[in-house]
């Protein structure tokens, strides 16, 4: 035997659902916030990353001296 529902249980049944409806809504958009705020925080990471190895890049690292740098070597 099927129970019919009645309206003042679907009321209560599209309340409820529009209780989650809201309380995801809230959620995604908390989640839509942090989400924008750590492409900011990569985008700046990115950006601070390529000047650190353009920097690097410049520099010419060496243990060995340049010729014009090289002391003659002793006669004996």
């Amino acid at each position: 035997m099927h129970d019919k529902l009645t309206d003042e249980q679907i009321l209560a049944y599209v309340e409820e659902l529009q209780m989650k409806v809201a309380y995801q809504e809230n959620h995604i958009e908390v989640l839509n916030q942090a989400l924008a705020s750590q492409q900011k925080q990569l985008d700046s990471l990115q950006f601070t990353l390529g000047h650190v190895v353009d920097r690097v890049k410049q520099f010419q690292v060496s243990n060995m001296a340049t010729e014009a740098e090289e002391t003659p070597p002793p006669h004996y």
